[in-house]
Parts: C-alpha cells; sequence; structure tokens
C-alpha cells in the first residue's frame, strides 16, 4: 500500500528493523487486514449464532452484562492500554540493542515487567471474582436475571489474567516486526467461543458463551507462543546507529507509573463508553441492551478493518522517534489517517444505507425476530455516524503514545467526550430510547476525535491540522454521495442479499469516483497503480 508513497519509505537516519520498507510493510498490512477479516467474520459468526440460539431477552442482556468484562479487558490489555506502553517500550529497547553488543535490553525489559505483570493480573481476575454481584449491581442495575449475570461475570473475569498475557505477547511481537501471530488472536478467541456456544449452549444457556470467552482467552495466548518463542531465541546484530534519544536507555523504566497512568486512563475512559450505554439501556425494555451490542459490533466492523494498517505502523512510528525521525513519523501518521478514513467512511455509507438488510441477512432467523431486525437496524444507523470519530481516536492515540513519554492530553480529551457522552445520553433516552444513546456515543467520540486532532499539531511530530482536516471533509463528501447511491441501488433488488450486494458494488463506484474527482491524496495514490496500467493497456 505505501510502495506508491515514495516520502512515506524509510529515512536513512532510522535504525534496520525487519517491516520499515514499503513492500514488507504493505506485506504485514495484507497479512494482517486477511486474519483481521477472519477474525471479525468469525466474530459475526458468533453473534449470529448466538442471537440464533438466544435472540434478545433477559438472558441475553445478562450475558451482555457479563460481555462487559472481556471488553474492557480487550481495551485496555490488548488493543490500546497495554500496546500503547508495551509496543514503544520495545521499541526503544530494540533501537538500544541495535546500537552496540552487551546486556539485551529488550530481555531486561521482559524481566523486569513480565512477573510483576502476570501477578498484578492474577490478582486482578481473583478480585473480580470474589467482587461479581457488586460489579453486576453498578453496571446493570435493575436488571431481571442479576444471578445469571453473576455467574457469567465470573466466568468472563478469567479474561483479565489471559488478555492481559495476549497483550503482553503481541505488543512484544510486533515490537520486533512480527504481525502474523497477533493478528490470528481473535481468530483463535472466537473459535473458542462458537466451540462451546454449539456444543453445551443447549444445556448450558448463555453460560456456555461465558465459557467459551474462558477458553477463547487461553486459545489466544497458545496462538502466539510459537512465534515468541523464536523471537525469543534470536538475537539481532548490533550496528552502529546515530545516537537516539536518551529515554532509549532506559527502557525498562518506560513502565513507569508517570507513563502507564495516562494511557490507562485514556483506554478506561474509552471502554467506559460502552459502561454508559449498558447502564442507560438497563432501565429500557427487555432486549435493549442486546439490539444496542448488535448494531455495534456490526457498525464497527468498518472501523475494525480501517485500524489494520494502524496495527502494523504503530511499532514503525515509535522506532522513527525513538530514533529521532519525526519527519517520517509525522508523514506516516497522516497518511494512516486518510487511509482510514477512506475506509471507514466507505464502510460507514453501507452501513447507513443498507443497515435493515444487513441485520435481516445477519441475525434475522431462529429467535431473533423482525422486530429485532427493525429495532438494531435503527441503532445501528445512529451508531454508523460517529464511525469516523472512533478511527480517528484509534489513529491519533497510537500517535500520541508512540511518544513512550508520559502525555495526559489523550485522556483528558478522552474524559472530555466521556462527559458529553453522559450528559448527552441522560437527556436523550427518555425521548428516543436506544438509538438516542447510540447518538451520544457518536456525539462524545466525534468531540474527542476533534480535540485529539487539535492537540496534534502542537506535538513533536506536528501534523497538519488543516491539510488534514481538508482531506478528510472530502472524504466525508465522497462517504454522502456513496450512501444515496447505495440507498438508491438497494431498493432496485429484490431480495435482502441482492440489496446489500448491489448497494455496496454502486457505494464503491461512488465513493472512488467523487473522491477522485476531489483530489484525495492518499486515495489516488492507493490507486494509481491500477489507473496506469489501465491507462497503458489503452
Amino acid at each position: 500500500m505505501t510502495e506508491t508513497a515514495p516520502p512515506l519509505l524509510p529515512a536513512p537516519t532510522a535504525p534496520p528493523e525487519p517491516a520499515t520498507s514499503g513492500r514488507l510493510l504493505a506485506r504485514a498490512a495484507f497479512l494482517t487486514a486477511v486474519l483481521t477479516l477472519a477474525g471479525a467474520l468469525l466474530g459475526l459468526l458468533r453473534d449470529q449464532a448466538f442471537a440464533h440460539v438466544f435472540g434478545a431477552d433477559t438472558d441475553t442482556d445478562a450475558f451482555l452484562v457479563a460481555w462487559t468484562v472481556p471488553e474492557v479487558a480487550a481495551t485496555l490489555l490488548i488493543e490500546d492500554g497495554l500496546a500503547f506502553v508495551l509496543v514503544p517500550a520495545f521499541s526503544l529497547a530494540l533501537v538500544a540493542r541495535g546500537r552496540r553488543p552487551g546486556p539485551d535490553p529488550v530481555r531486561a525489559l521482559v524481566a523486569a515487567t513480565l512477573p510483576r505483570l502476570m501477578l498484578a493480573l492474577a490478582a486482578g481476575a481473583a478480585v473480580l471474582i470474589a467482587a461479581a454481584p457488586a460489579v453486576v449491581a453498578v453496571l446493570a442495575p435493575g436488571l431481571p436475571a442479576t444471578g445469571l449475570a453473576v455467574d457469567c461475570t465470573r466466568l468472563t473475569a478469567t479474561c483479565v489474567f489471559s488478555f492481559g498475557l495476549t497483550g503482553y505477547c503481541s505488543a512484544a511481537l510486533r515490537g520486533h516486526g512480527r504481525f502474523l501471530a497477533p493478528a490470528s488472536i481473535y481468530v483463535a478467541y472466537n473459535v473458542g467461543i462458537i466451540g462451546l456456544l454449539l456444543l453445551l449452549g443447549r444445556a448450558w444457556g448463555v453460560r456456555a458463551a461465558a465459557a467459551g470467552v474462558a477458553l477463547g482467552g487461553v486459545l489466544m495466548v497458545l496462538v502466539q507462543l510459537p512465534a515468541l518463542w523464536r523471537s525469543w531465541r534470536q538475537r539481532e546484530a548490533a550496528v552502529a546507529l546515530p545516537e537516539p534519544r536518551a529515554s532509549a536507555h532506559r527502557a525498562p523504566r518506560a513502565l513507569r507509573l508517570a507513563l502507564v497512568a495516562p494511557v490507562v486512563v485514556f483506554a478506561l475512559s474509552r471502554q467506559t463508553q460502552v459502561l454508559i450505554e449498558r447502564f442507560l439501556a438497563a432501565p429500557l425494555p427487555a432486549g435493549a441492551i442486546s439490539h444496542l451490542n448488535y448494531a455495534q459490533k456490526v457498525a464497527q466492523m468498518p472501523m475494525v478493518l480501517s485500524l489494520m494498517l494502524c496495527t502494523v505502523t504503530f511499532p514503525v512510528i515509535a522506532r522513527a522517534l525513538a530514533a529521532g525521525d519525526t519527519e517520517r513519523a509525522r508523514r506516516r501518521v497522516e497518511s494512516d489517517l486518510i487511509v482510514a478514513g477512506t475506509i471507514v467512511l466507505l464502510g460507514a455509507s453501507v452501513v447507513v444505507a443498507c443497515a435493515p438488510e444487513i441485520i435481516q441477512v445477519l441475525f434475522q432467523r431462529g429467535a431473533f425476530t423482525l422486530h429485532d431486525t427493525d429495532a438494531t437496524a435503527d441503532v445501528m444507523r445512529v451508531y454508523a455516524l460517529g464511525l469516523l470519530g472512533q478511527t480517528l481516536v484509534g489513529v491519533l492515540a497510537r500517535s500520541y503514545f508512540s511518544e513512550a513519554r508520559p502525555l495526559w492530553y489523550p485522556a483528558c480529551a478522552m474524559l472530555a467526550g466521556l462527559a458529553a457522552t453522559a450528559v448527552a445520553g441522560a437527556l436523550a433516552v427518555p425521548v428516543w430510547g436506544a438509538p438516542g444513546i447510540a447518538a451520544a456515543n457518536a456525539l462524545g467520540i466525534t468531540l474527542t476525535a476533534l480535540a485529539l486532532l487539535w492537540g496534534s499539531g502542537r506535538r513533536r511530530t506536528a501534523l497538519s491540522v488543516r491539510w488534514v482536516g481538508g482531506q478528510l471533509a472530502r472524504l466525508v463528501a465522497a462517504g454522502l454521495v456513496a450512501t444515496g447511491a447505495c440507498r438508491w441501488g438497494a431498493s432496485l433488488a429484490p431480495s435482502p442479499l441482492s440489496a446489500l450486494i448491489i448497494g455496496s458494488l454502486i457505494a464503491a463506484v461512488a465513493f472512488t469516483v467523487t473522491a477522485g474527482l476531489l483530489r484525495v491524496r492518499e486515495f489516488c495514490l492507493l490507486f494509481r497503480p491500477v489507473t496506469r496500467k489501465l491507462w497503458h493497456a489503452r
């Protein structure tokens, strides 16, 4: 992908690393995309199986309250919190390793952090299991099936330990430029859940899905162990490199409290949006939490795919900053913002235009009724309004925390957005119900994204906020055109599946033409090799 943009190639002063060349970076992004898509599709299959067996009722609401635990744990320990700390820490250690022979900084970092982390994770899981009744009471006051929610919470609490080890392994591997095993963790996770759900769903009810979460967490660790062992046995030769910034010599200290605290606050604040949704939806009619969950899972698919490139480039940015190459890091972040915005806005146009068809094709069978389809589609359309904000927050947060120094601004921006979500949700629920909760989510995350984008122009990388904002505005215009074209095409189809296929194809064409006419830079660079071949073939 980045092969087509020469300015994004590594600067000659950057340290050698496995995945910094354009070709290797594109290959890593492609493999990550394939495995991310596979994990996301298995996640949809998991939700389909869950909806088919249990539908949307008080039992599913009870499980989804317990599902909050792996959702928070994944954000804090795998996707955001721990990764934001450990990937830069391993990048600093690798820069120090490459400068001179001697004690291995990477192994020193592992020895200084992993034992303490395992002890803290085990203690956290034990406390959560013991405090499950209080956790359920706080998360969903007035929930009818409280006992069932407590049982499921105790089963899912085990993921605190397994997700923490998963996140540590993933960060270590990505820091070394190895992305295949970390990208496969959600494949293993969903296989574990689906397996127990199908085997024990009828006998155990929703408790089978909670047990599947526990099994899936173990599989996430196991799938990474072979690659981790190979990385541990290898030692790169020392080479002469320019002097990195001073913090590279203190890699084991990169996990000090001053650095970890703002990352934890940011990650927890971001995930607290889900807690606010569950809290506000608990008094609503039965199934409201389930409708919110199904809508969110499907609507976030474009966002998940849009962030796949950033997962690969995050250690690249961290290494560039560790070596003092701020210009390369700036260009990489700006490119990531436009590419991710392109993917998420194209996906959002299909989600908004074809929401009923998507839910009908995916879920409307078994215990999931037409009423559930309509309610979920209404919520999903509103959720989609915040997808660009979600994506920008994901990209910009990685760029902030790749500096491996204490930064409270992202956490403060996230807390401000969270406050907006809570206030707007409390005001909107009595009027619009579940769609009002989704609207509050979209408002809060969009405000957070705008704050992070504004602040990014005043950092070491100093993004060109005006240029990035102009490019994103053009992509939004392309998304609006694609949404209208998609809805028109879907209305011509005789069945939900054909409507979804036709609408998606028309949306892709409309988005491509509009973005090309508006001259979105990264979009044009992405398709330049194709257009050149078509031109020379004439």
